[in-house]
C-alpha cells in the first residue's frame, strides 16, 4: 500500500457550549489548527503518484475560504470538536479523490483526532 499526507493550517475561534460553564472549553476560544489528510492506494497512477500533491491545493483553498478566521460554530453541524471536524474534512476529501483514507486535525501541539473509516 502507498501512503502520502500532506498538512493544511488554519486559525479559528469555537466554542463547545454543551460542556459545562467551567470546562475550559465552554468558553470561546481559538486554536492554530493543523489538518493532515492521508491518501492511499494499492496502485500508483500512470505518472507514478498515489496522487499529484498539486490536486491537494483544492482542500487548502477551501480551508482558506471557508474556515481560516471564522468562528467553527457557525460553519459546521454539531459541536465544533476536533473530532467532527476531521469527519467534515474527510467526507469533503473522500468525494473529490477515492483514495482519502484517513483525516487528522490538531487543535495544540500536543493533540490530535483522526477520522478513519
Amino acid at each position: 500500500m502507498y501512503r502520502i499526507a500532506k498538512e493544511f493550517h488554519f486559525s479559528a475561534s469555537h466554542q463547545l457550549s454543551h460542556l459545562p460553564p467551567e470546562h475550559q472549553c465552554a468558553r470561546l476560544h481559538g486554536h492554530n489548527y493543523v489538518v493532515i489528510v492521508e491518501l492511499a492506494a494499492q496502485e500508483l497512477n500512470a505518472a507514478g503518484f498515489v496522487r499529484d500533491y498539486h490536486e491537494l491545493g483544492l482542500l487548502k483553498a477551501y480551508i482558506d475560504e471557508n474556515f481560516d478566521h471564522r468562528h467553527l460554530n457557525d460553519i459546521i453541524d454539531g459541536p465544533s470538536t476536533a473530532e467532527n471536524l476531521a469527519k467534515h474534512f474527510f467526507d469533503w476529501c473522500k468525494a473529490r479523490w477515492p483514495e482519502t483514507a484517513a483525516v487528522r486535525v490538531s487543535e495544540t501541539p500536543k493533540t490530535w483526532a483522526e477520522y478513519r473509516p
